[in-house]
């Protein structure tokens, strides 16, 4: 085969082109690269503010003798356990109910459930707290309908702190897992629904073996996506219950904003913590891709 020539033209278009993608380059080398490496470097400083020094394996070791640690992890896996199986559910439910034409106010419907989605996160959370506050809004409706009979200590017991940020997060990103479940149910194909129907299949039986056979690789992606949201709640823990009372709602996002931010910082110290994140998030997303692919 004849070699291609080199010619002025091609190798003026050929600078053109490395002079093109040279800026996302360098852009992904300054705002990716970079810092994964000096958070890897980071993690291996021992000391508070800027008077560091090289600590080697010192701070992985100091996660397992760190009670607050171990308490932010407890909760962020209480949020991961509770919160994200019942918004997966929950998005799949309206979405199938959306997904019915005959439904009236189909539009309104779509638009008021993902509203909280696209909403200002510090007006939402201002709202939220307010709602939930001991004399708010959910307090005074529960004792008119005399569900309780006595105010409800949503932002100041334990318990029912984490009660009020799950249902915080569910409620702002259930609408946003809804439209991918919807936009997937309007291109499934009806026939296969009518073939069913032929059949003699009930609805039940449409929904378990035709809606979610079909619906597993964006099941799949939610969960992974609602996984990482969970793994790094922050914004509502922040803006609601600030980590408290006594530590009841703090994760591990919240504790690396801590330990960098309050107080002295420790930088190293938060940027191991943060590799447990993304250790959690790796080991999880495998898993779960190792479950669809064994049910393939």
């Amino acid at each position: 085969m004849a070699r291609q020539q080199t010619t002025p033209m091609n190798r003026f278009m050929n600078v053109n082109g490395w002079a093109f993608v040279s800026v996302s380059l360098v852009l992904i080398a300054l705002f990716s690269i970079y810092p994964v490496l000096k958070s890897l470097w980071l993690s291996t400083q021992v000391g508070m503010g800027v008077v560091t020094h090289f600590g080697g394996f010192s701070n992985i070791v100091r996660l397992f003798n760190d009670p607050l640690f171990l308490t932010a992890l407890k909760n962020t896996f209480i949020f991961l356990i509770v919160q994200v199986p019942i918004m997966i559910l929950l998005a799949l439910v309206l979405a199938n109910a959306l997904n019915n034409p005959n439904l009236k106010f189909r539009g309104i419907l779509r638009t008021a459930i993902f509203l909280p989605c696209v909403t200002s996160l510090v007006a939402y959370s201002v709202l939220f707290k307010s709602m939930f506050s001991y004399n708010g809004l959910i307090n005074s409706f529960l004792l008119a309908i005399q569900v309780i009979s006595e105010p409800i200590p949503w932002l100041t017991d334990p318990f029912w702190a984490k009660v009020t940020i799950i249902i915080a997060i569910t409620w702002r990103w259930t609408g946003y897992n809804m439209i991918f479940y919807l936009a997937a149910l309007q291109n499934i194909d009806r026939s296969i629904y009518e073939a069913a129907d032929l059949e003699g299949a009930s609805a039940r039986h449409k929904f378990f073996k035709i809606t979610i056979p079909m619906l597993k690789p964006v099941i799949l992606f939610t969960t992974i996506t609602s996984t990482i949201g969970t793994l790094q709640l922050f914004d509502e823990v922040m803006n609601i219950t600030v980590g408290g009372p006594a530590n009841a709602t703090i994760t591990l996002s919240m504790y690396i904003y801590n330990l960098s931010f309050k107080f002295v910082p420790n930088f190293g110290y938060a940027a191991t913590v943060s590799y447990v994140i993304v250790l959690i998030v790796a080991l999880l997303s495998v898993l779960q891709f190792k479950v669809v692919g064994r049910e393939k």
